[in-house]
């Protein structure tokens, strides 16, 4: 390894810095080339010791390190083949001891290892009857001799000889104290770029400086200098976030956009004087709000959350209120089996009034149109003249309405609904299709906690639904441990009959297709793999011949042709069908007020927001709903912590935070858009909610002030750096 003479900057390669073959194996391993690249692999965590991680915690399959005192040395010969096993008990002091194995003739790892040395083991955690162990780790022995069979240079020893011992994340061919002696090289050269945040802000939120943090994040002297560290990086992250999405907010609000402002006697007013229920008070204030939106000369930009239900009663009122005001309003649906049901409950909401120019239309009324990509050519046609000449004020459909062939009279709102199914690009080039920005209505029914709304969506404004619609029933969760007590699987089979013979329906979910398909979402990351998840088509044929014989079964997922899908879904609906066995294709949207009992297979397989999707589309009706899920996983497991904490509330709120805990947060943020690490590495949407609160004041006041950031051109290149392009373009298009 070799050092520099000269200055370093973000922008050196640590080829010049670090050697060649070490820089190689940063790049290769863990994407890390220029010096800001390393100086910005902040550690995962700190060891300390006397206060060290807890052995005992350790998980089989992990890959680890720990910080440990060798207590004891065993040599024994191995009876499968010729040389001797060296076992080396490390412990913690948290009362845990973990089993090193090294095969082999090695005695000089026995005089190495002598009891009483401190180190830092790193391995993979297995298990051999009954105790914890790794196996031929990689080490650095702390405080004196030798490590690793090589001659530890002091100044690679004084590197772990303070009180707090940096853990980075590592990869297995770069352990952490390989990161830890680089960037110890690095710092040793490196020149911090300019401080970017305004001296009125860091004094004001008494943060320390950019060099200050960044050489104390990596080599802290105290615990205090570490969290006045992590506290200033941790504000970067939140600043840069907050900057861009209150510049995105305030362009838009100096873009033009046609006024759709609402009419007392158009057929708003003609559709809610012949609404068969009343609008709930959550409802009205939504409308209310969109309504003053609409009515404005700058396009709307609001998302609406529904955790309670009612969001497709108040997008239809809004599109009715654009199409008073002379424009067209479009849904875009993430399936063609939502948008198909979107289509079939806006007709059936509407009635008369949205079959103008038919025998039982309505004259003063409009029309309904559905564009999906597997609509007939003579179907097709007609929808797309339909829309094209505004005779159509609704249209509703997937990504077809994408392409080029789809034009519109005058398109004057988008709803898009479940908006983190669609790309960027896609909602870019229906955005494209009108004269003027249109208004934006997103509507979600996944619960968005606070910061992640404050955050993800802040450019929006944000229109919560929490209560329940008059009708819907209670919904009752129980977890069925079918490893542990088989006789509660045969017994969910025997409820799922019950009400089946008492004229409601059921639904089955399994996490995988089958056929080789894959799952149609992404598993949560701690998914077991001692086996293929539950495959719908292998599980609909067993059902039918064994607990389910006799009941009328469908089979519903993604890979089916459309009209298919289209099919089963009418016959659900119709009672037809008894038991729906599906993929999460039924996910959202899907609106049966019979279906009152939900069985969900391998349900540790799926998120918590999934769970809590699922879980709605039951109790829709007069009747109680019930969904029970089944898993393998054991008691005290994290995965099994999860499904109980489901089983528990119906708090979608709360929900949204369990689930934002077991998440890569930097997912969350939309980094993995680009496919690219996220930049945001230290800011926890739920531990950091005050900081970024903080943030986006002094944000707001900051682009009021200078909304180009022109005055503040540092500021505004670490922006971009740390909201990178990919990023940045996300955020300005979504």
């Amino acid at each position: 390894m070799s050092e520099s003479s000269s200055s370093s900057t973000v922008d050196t390669p640590l080829t010049k810095l670090v050697g060649d073959k070490t820089a190689k194996a940063l790049a290769k391993h863990l994407d890390l080339h220029t010096a800001g690249d390393l100086i910005y692999h902040f550690p995962r965590r700190y060891d300390e010791r006397g206060e060290h991680t807890d052995i005992r915690a350790l998980e089989v399959g992990e890959q680890v390190t720990v910080l440990g005192q060798v207590r004891n040395t065993t040599v024994r010969p191995m009876r499968q083949r010729r040389g001797n096993l060296l076992e080396v008990t490390v412990a913690d002091g948290s009362g845990g001891t973990l089993t090193l194995t090294f095969f082999g003739n090695q005695a000089w790892r026995e005089r190495d290892l002598r009891p009483g040395r401190w180190g830092l083991f790193a391995g993979k955690v297995t298990e051999f009857r009954g105790k914890r162990q790794l196996n031929g780790p990689e080490y650095v022995l702390l405080g004196d001799g030798p490590a690793d069979g090589e001659t530890a240079a002091s100044e690679e020893i004084e590197e772990f000889a303070g009180a707090l011992i940096p853990v980075y994340p590592a990869a297995a061919a770069v352990p952490t104290w390989v990161i830890a002696r680089c960037v110890r090289v690095v710092l040793d050269t490196f020149t911090p770029p300019e401080d970017p945040l305004p001296a009125t802000v860091r004094a004001g939120r008494k943060l320390v400086g950019l060099a200050t943090a960044l050489r104390e994040i990596h080599r802290p002297s105290t615990k205090e200098d570490l969290y006045r560290a992590r506290h200033r990086l941790k504000w970067d992250e939140a600043f840069a976030v907050q900057l861009t999405l209150v510049q995105r907010k305030h362009r838009a609000a100096s873009w033009p956009a046609r006024p759709r402002p609402r009419r007392d006697d158009g057929l708003l007013a003609t559709f809610d004087g012949r609404l068969p229920y009343e609008l709930t008070a959550g409802q009205r204030q939504v409308g209310d709000e969109v309504a003053a939106d609409l009515a404005t000369a700058h396009p709307m930009h609001r998302l609406l959350q529904e955790v309670g239900s009612g969001k497709t009663v108040c997008a239809l009122r809004a599109m009715l209120q654009v199409v008073d005001a002379g424009g067209q309003a479009v849904m875009l649906a993430p399936t063609e089996v939502l948008a198909a049901q979107h289509h079939r409950g806006i007709l059936g909401l509407l009635g008369p009034l949205g079959r103008a120019g038919e025998l039982d239309g309505d004259p003063d009324g409009t029309r309904v149109a559905l564009v999906t990509g597997s609509l007939g050519a003579a179907a097709r046609r007609r929808a797309l003249e339909e829309v094209a000449d505004g005779r159509a004020g609704i249209v509703i459909g997937t990504h077809a309405l994408l392409y080029e062939g789809v034009d519109f009279a005058d398109l004057g709102m988008i709803v898009v609904d479940e908006q983190h199914r669609f790309g960027v690009e896609q909602r870019d080039a229906l955005r494209a299709k009108a004269e003027q920005p249109p208004h934006v209505l997103v509507m979600t029914a996944t619960p968005i906690p606070r910061t992640v709304a404050m955050t993800v969506y802040g450019d929006l404004e944000i229109s919560t639904l929490s209560q329940l619609p008059r009708g819907r029933s209670p919904i009752a969760s129980h977890v069925v441990p079918a490893s542990e007590k088989p006789a509660f699987l045969d017994r969910a089979w025997r409820r799922l009959r019950e009400e089946v013979a008492a004229g409601h329906q059921a639904y089955v979910v399994c996490p995988r297709i089958g056929d080789g398909a894959g799952s149609e979402e992404e598993p949560p990351p701690d998914e077991a793999t001692r086996r293929p998840p539950m495959a719908v088509t292998e599980v609909a044929p067993l059902l039918a011949e064994g607990p389910l014989h006799g009941l009328r079964i469908g089979v519903l997922h993604g890979r089916l042709p459309a009209d298919e899908k289209d099919t089963v879904m009418r016959s659900f609906a119709a009672g037809d069908i008894d038991v729906l066995v599906a993929t999460t294709v039924v996910e959202v949207g899907v609106d049966v007020p019979n279906a009152t009992v939900m069985i969900v297979l391998d349900a540790d397989r799926f998120g918590v927001s999934q769970l809590h999707q699922l879980r709605g589309r039951v109790g829709r009706g007069a009747a109680a709903g019930l969904c029970l899920l089944v898993t393998e996983a054991l008691e005290g497991t994290p995965a099994r912590e999860r499904l109980a904490a489901v089983a528990s509330t119906t708090d979608g709120f709360r929900l949204a935070e369990l689930d934002l805990e077991q998440r890569r947060e930097g997912d969350v943020l939309g980094a993995t858009q680009s496919g690219r690490r996220s930049h945001l590495r230290l800011l926890s949407l739920l531990r950091d909610s005050n900081l970024i609160r903080d943030a986006r004041t002094e944000a707001i006041t900051l682009i009021e002030d200078d909304p180009g950031l022109d005055r503040q051109p540092a500021l505004a290149a670490s922006v971009a750096a740390l909201v990178d392009a990919e990023r940045a373009e996300y955020l300005e298009k979504g």
